[in-house]
């Protein structure tokens, strides 16, 4: 059982996409070599999910009570990790976003894992700018010494 906690398209610029703590405004900066080739930057309360498209992107973000399976026949990439989240309220934005008309996103106080599912990688068109790209996000509870990163 799953409840939709957004469903849209966002602004990926810079190609990229966060889901941070409510209460905790600063982003991952820790970018490397690895974590660009995962697509994913971890901090202690956020992540960054990097996309195909500096463009407007489909996202979809799922509240699951515990780990869903997922579904690897159907993907073509799939990353996982796992941030705090202590107010219980994430924010999801695209990088240059206006916050404060960013989404807010209920969810259970404490340590949540994150799966991000990324369809369609490779039918972005040349120039890079179309595509049938698309990404869903799923967020479950996990236990205090859950994984980061």
């Amino acid at each position: 059982m799953f409840r939709i906690l957004y469903q849209g398209d966002l602004f990926a610029d810079y190609f990229q996409i966060y889901l941070r703590d409510e209460t905790h405004p600063d982003l991952p900066d820790n970018y490397t070599d690895e974590t660009l080739a995962r697509r994913l930057t971890v901090g202690p309360y956020a992540i960054i999910f990097h996309t195909a498209r500096n463009m407007m992107v489909p996202v979809s973000v799922e509240w699951h009570d515990q780990c869903p399976t997922p579904e690897l026949d159907a993907q073509k990439y799939v990353v996982e990790a796992g941030f705090d989240c202590p107010s219980g309220q994430l924010v999801l934005a695209g990088l240059t976003d206006y916050e404060p008309d960013a989404p807010r996103l209920p969810v259970k106080v404490g340590p949540l894992g994150v799966r991000v599912s990324m369809f369609g990688l490779d039918t972005l068109s040349e120039d890079g700018l179309d595509g049938d790209d698309r990404y869903l996000v799923q967020l479950w509870p996990e236990a205090k010494n859950g994984r980061q990163g």
